[in-house]
C-alpha cells in the first residue's frame, strides 16, 4: 500500500510539474508600474527595470506550452511573450520614434531575437503561425501590442489561464469604441487598419459590421459605409 500511494503521489508531482505554466506576476508587476490605464508606456522608466523583464521572458524560456495545456493557458503564454518582447526589442533600441525604424531591410517583425527553449522566434511566428493559426480567436488582435500609437493598447495586467477570455472581451469592447482608433456611427465607419488588413479573422462567422455590432455601444447598419483610417506607427509613448 505504501508503495502504491508512493508510486501514485510522484505520478502526481510529474504531472503537476509537466502542466505547471510561468509565473506571470512579474510581467503583471512590470506592466502596473510602467504602462498607463490609457496604453501609454514609460520606455525610459521601463529601462531601468529591464533586469526584471529579462528574468520573466527566461522564466518564459524555461517553461514553454505543454500538450496538456489547455488552449487559454497556451493563449496567455504567447500573448504575453510576445509583449514582453516587444518591449524588450524597444528598449534594446531605446532611443527611438518607431518600431518600424528598427531592423534595417528585416524590418522588427522578422528579427529573431527571443529565445524560448533553445529555440529563436520573431514577432511574426508568434504572431501569424502560432497565435492567428493555433486559436482561430481574432481578439488575439486587441491582447498584443506593436508599440505603436494606433494599436490596440497594451494592458496593463499580464494575461493568465483564469483572465484570458474576460480581459480580451473587455479589450476589443474598448478598443472598438474608442474614438481615437475606431470611428462608429450608424451609416459611417472610419476603422482602424486591423479590421482590413486582417478582416479573414474577423468574418469567418458573420461580415464586418456584424462582427462590429458584438462589441460597439453604437448599432452599425448593416449596409453602413466603411474606411480605413491611416495607421500611425509613431513609439505608443
Amino acid at each position: 500500500m505504501k508503495k502504491l500511494i508512493f508510486t501514485l503521489l510522484i505520478s502526481f508531482l510529474a504531472i503537476s510539474l509537466y502542466s505547471q505554466e510561468p509565473d506571470h506576476a512579474k510581467w503583471d508587476a512590470l506592466l502596473k508600474k510602467h504602462v498607463s490605464p490609457q496604453g501609454k508606456v514609460n520606455y525610459k522608466t521601463f529601462k531601468a527595470d529591464k533586469d526584471k523583464l529579462e528574468e520573466y521572458l527566461k522564466n518564459l524560456s524555461d517553461n514553454m506550452p505543454k500538450s496538456n495545456w489547455t488552449e487559454d493557458q497556451k493563449k496567455a503564454y504567447w500573448m504575453n511573450t510576445y509583449n514582453a518582447a516587444a518591449v524588450k526589442l524597444i528598449l534594446d533600441n531605446y532611443p527611438t520614434k518607431s518600431i518600424q525604424d528598427i531592423g534595417g531591410f528585416k524590418k522588427p517583425w522578422h528579427i529573431k531575437f527571443i529565445s524560448l527553449g533553445g529555440k529563436m522566434y520573431d514577432l511574426n511566428t508568434i504572431e501569424h503561425e502560432i497565435l492567428r493559426k493555433q486559436f482561430n480567436d481574432p481578439r488575439i488582435h486587441v491582447g498584443i501590442n506593436c508599440a505603436s500609437y494606433s494599436c490596440p493598447k497594451l494592458h496593463t495586467s499580464a494575461f493568465t489561464a483564469a483572465n484570458t477570455n474576460t480581459e480580451l472581451e473587455k479589450l476589443m469592447k474598448e478598443f472598438i469604441n474608442d474614438p481615437s482608433k475606431n470611428k462608429i456611427s450608424a451609416n459611417n465607419l472610419e476603422l482602424s487598419q486591423i479590421f482590413n488588413w486582417f478582416k479573414e479573422d474577423f468574418t469567418k462567422t458573420g461580415n464586418l459590421i456584424d462582427y462590429l455590432n458584438k462589441y460597439s455601444n453604437i448599432k452599425i447598419n448593416a449596409n453602413a459605409k466603411i474606411s480605413y483610417l491611416k495607421y500611425n506607427w509613431s513609439l505608443n509613448e
